[in-house]
């Protein structure tokens, strides 16, 4: 019997943010150029166990992956008992900016996936001037309402078993049976109320069809990679996205869905390898 202990280092953050104290859980490997990871909706950083744990990218990067409040190992604030957790676009950008200021990451690239990759066009359009590069992950500008929220947060339900429910059909065909059950277990896990909570910012809160024209690729370049099985960020919303700003970069990833870096970790870093070395280059 054979132990190995994975080369990532989880650390608390403690970060005072607007008024209340956090305590944010922080994940990271490798040297180099920082590589701020951002994660999908109800789930939390564990996602990038692909990309943390990749020599290769570990060898120029510095990855790192935070899970938000309310998700994962990052416990809601104080007080949260007597509120309804609610992500809006204002906090979700602030919140990560002061992640990385707390970090003192020098113009790091930033990747994130769903509601990250959503955060990534909005910070494309609002900090460009903060980061080296950006990655969206199943970047729309908006999606429609495809299905009722109410039941994630229902007393009827299990809310875990519900939240994983509705996201179980974004997983690509392909997928590793291992890990979409993964991908599908962060779900399972998730705080009451937090996956429907993340969709207020991602339903609602953050169209950015009439914004995304005022990207610039040449003040920070944008690099858009889609699973061709989301039919929550589709293919076609990634490509109008890329042609509506000029100089992005669009991939259609053959057989991942919705949760790439997750559900099908190898498969994705052969698309992420070759971008990341093009960066650093």
């Amino acid at each position: 019997m054979s132990a190995l202990f994975e080369p990532i280092i989880g650390r608390y953050l403690g970060l005072d943010f607007d008024g209340r104290r956090h305590r944010v859980y922080v994940e990271e490997a490798g040297t180099g150029i920082p590589l701020l990871c951002l994660h999908t909706a109800g789930a939390d950083g564990r996602q990038y166990r692909g990309v943390l744990n990749d020599p290769e990218i570990r060898a120029r990067y510095r990855v790192i992956a935070f899970d938000l409040p309310w998700h994962g190992k990052s416990s809601p604030p104080a007080g949260f008992e007597r509120e309804e957790y609610r992500l809006t676009r204002d906090v979700y950008t602030r919140f990560t900016l002061a992640i990385a200021d707390a970090l003192e990451l020098d113009r790091p690239v930033a990747m994130g996936c769903s509601i990250g990759g959503r955060l990534i066009l909005n910070l494309a359009i609002e900090h460009a001037a903060r980061f080296r590069a950006l990655i969206g992950l199943q970047a729309s500008a908006h999606v429609a309402p495809y299905y009722d929220t109410q039941w994630l947060h229902h007393a009827e339900v299990h809310g875990g078993e519900v939240c994983a429910g509705v996201v179980s059909g974004l997983v690509g065909p392909d997928a590793p049976p291992a890990d979409r059950w993964e991908t599908l277990w962060h779900y399972m896990q998730g705080g009451p109320g937090v996956f429907k909570g993340d969709l207020h910012f991602y339903k609602l809160d953050a169209d950015l069809r009439e914004r995304v024209g005022a990207i610039d690729t040449a003040r920070c370049p944008l690099y858009l990679l889609t699973g061709e099985y989301d039919y929550s960020c589709t293919p076609d919303e990634t490509r109008a996205v890329a042609a509506a700003v000029p100089g992005a970069r669009c991939t259609i990833m053959k057989g991942l869905g919705h949760f790439p870096m997750s559900e099908d970790p190898a498969a994705f870093l052969g698309y992420l390898r070759p971008l990341l070395s093009e960066i650093a280059g």
